[in-house]
């Protein structure tokens, strides 16, 4: 069974307790993976993989779909409102979402989707991003630097910008890596083979390289005093209904 919330505007807002520090706002830290993966079908997909976060170990998929219409696949109510508090959608569906790891393979399952891909070699960029020390990648100030040359090396992509609600967000990528070869299927439809993410995906101030890759990241979201989703933070309609979609096939290579 998926929760799926149909979204009147350009946002779907949630609503979700933060604390208050004394000189700034509540910083949200995920560390993990983004792999952005393009198709022959014109389906573009964002998988955010996070071993480590607020929430605990999870994963969630930002599809758009090759009209334009943005799908957010999320495992329970707490990350889709965190999300999609944050990046645009328009529409936002729970349901169970997992990736499998074996090797260099990863397989992919979140209610209508199925995928795989195989991440490649390091790139001459995922080099240079491995030598610099941790705590100077994830400072805001270094986002600020690299913002600069970020969308001249890697056309679309930023590392510093403004979110939802009034949020900052700034990406310390750590490695990249190229993915060789994907398929996804979406409510057991094959989308055609592996090809770039053009059109840049339009979920928030930055998109995934056009070359399909695999970050290794540190994402940081900083939020402002008022709750996300408040009053001060806007609001939009919601139609909320529980779709059945039935099991698709496995995913396979």
């Amino acid at each position: 069974m998926v929760r799926r919330a149909l979204v009147r505007g350009d946002r779907y807002r949630g609503r979700m307790r933060t604390g208050r520090t004394r000189h700034r706002g509540t910083r949200w830290r995920f560390a993990g993976s983004i792999t952005g993966l393009g198709t022959r079908e014109g389906t573009r997909a964002v998988v955010g993989h996070w071993p480590v976060s607020p929430f605990g170990s999870f994963a969630d998929v930002m599809v758009e779909r090759a009209d334009g219409h943005r799908v957010l696949l999320a495992p329970d109510d707490r990350v889709a409102e965190f999300v999609a508090s944050t990046y645009v959608f328009d529409e936002v569906l729970t349901a169970p979402v997992s990736v499998s790891v074996d090797g260099d393979r990863y397989a992919v399952r979140a209610g209508p989707l199925d995928a795989w891909f195989v991440v490649g070699r390091r790139t001459g960029l995922g080099h240079l991003l491995r030598a610099v020390p941790a705590p100077l990648a994830e400072s805001p100030d270094w986002a600020r630097l690299t913002d600069r040359v970020a969308g001249v090396v890697l056309p679309g992509v930023r590392t510093l910008g403004t979110a939802g609600g009034g949020r900052r967000e700034w990406y310390a990528a750590r490695d990249l890596r190229r993915v060789d070869a994907a398929r996804l299927r979406w409510d057991g439809a094959d989308l055609g083979d592996l090809r770039p993410v053009d059109p840049p995906a339009r979920f928030g101030f930055s998109s995934t390289p056009a070359g399909p890759s695999h970050v290794t990241v540190v994402s940081t979201v900083e939020t402002p005093g008022a709750q996300p989703g408040s009053a001060s933070a806007g609001s939009r309609t919601l139609i909320v209904r529980r779709t059945p979609i039935p099991p698709s096939a496995p995913a396979r290579r």
